[in-house]
């Protein structure tokens, strides 16, 4: 079950930056009394989480282009290959002193994630995969669901918070879904939903208005569990597009057929 060389860095950089987050996590609960301060810590180690997965994945492949949450896109001297990562998925749990957000790290070749590691560092999940070599938990291969049922299935989504543009279209989407399934969870981080999807927690998720970094680990992760991941428009382009739409396979058509309707 181990990885590949690439794997291998992307675990132990997510390992590394969790340790640190972990320890910042616990020093947030004694700062809530303080908002103001307890933003700027999350966001100082939100920074420093990054650079400690930089400085891992850029010492053991230095020609790897860049591509992540809070620093400038890089191209690297080999431009079939970038990085895409999220040092914090689930910021505002995060804050909130709430345990669910993850480090994502995601390769990319010629325009395909090849693979992705999703690190719950609070509750000591990581969740990886490499193209066509199944996915995993810690050491458990990962299947996704076989419930077939919308009503007996529970999916996923962001619900867009105070002045996005998107909430409407997210309201519909849940006027249609919740009469139809046995529940519609909103947790907070896109990464650990596609994730979950992927162990057979959810039966599906989808969301708009994401960014590469969000969904990058999730789309190999969800895929090689035995998952579909769409574009949620038919014939876009998940990761510069930001929409997407996943499930196991005997609900897919279904879900989709719910959130495709327009």
């Amino acid at each position: 079950m181990h990885g590949s060389a690439n794997v291998n860095i992307m675990i132990k950089a997510a390992r590394k930056a969790g340790r640190l987050l972990v320890k910042d996590f616990r020093e947030v609960e004694n700062l809530q009394a303080s908002m103001k301060s307890a933003g700027d810590f999350v966001s100082r180690a939100d920074i420093a989480a990054e650079k400690i997965i930089r400085d891992e994945l850029r010492n053991a492949r230095p020609t790897y282009g860049w591509c992540a949450e809070e620093s400038a896109e890089e191209h690297g001297k080999d431009p079939t290959r970038r990085w895409i990562v999220d040092p914090l998925d689930g910021t505002t749990n995060f804050l909130h002193g709430l345990p669910h957000w993850a480090i994502s790290i995601a390769l990319e070749h010629k325009g395909q994630v090849v693979a992705g590691v999703i690190f719950d560092a609070a509750k000591d999940e990581l969740f990886w995969a490499e193209k066509g070599e199944g996915a995993w938990l810690n050491e458990s291969r990962l299947r996704v669901s076989n419930r077939s049922r919308l009503i007996e299935s529970i999916f996923a989504t962001g619900v867009p918070f105070g002045g996005r543009s998107d909430l409407p279209q997210t309201l519909q989407d849940l006027a249609r879904l919740m009469p139809a399934c046995a529940g519609v969870r909103r947790w907070g981080s896109a990464a650990l939903d596609m994730a979950y999807v992927a162990a057979g927690r959810y039966e599906g998720f989808w969301e708009r208005r994401l960014n590469a970094w969000d969904m990058a680990a999730g789309v190999v992760i969800v895929r090689e569990a035995g998952g579909l991941v769409q574009p949620l428009r038919e014939g876009g382009d998940i990761l510069s597009d930001g929409e997407v739409i996943c499930a196991n396979e005997p609900v897919f058509e279904k879900f989709a057929g719910l959130i495709r309707e327009r």
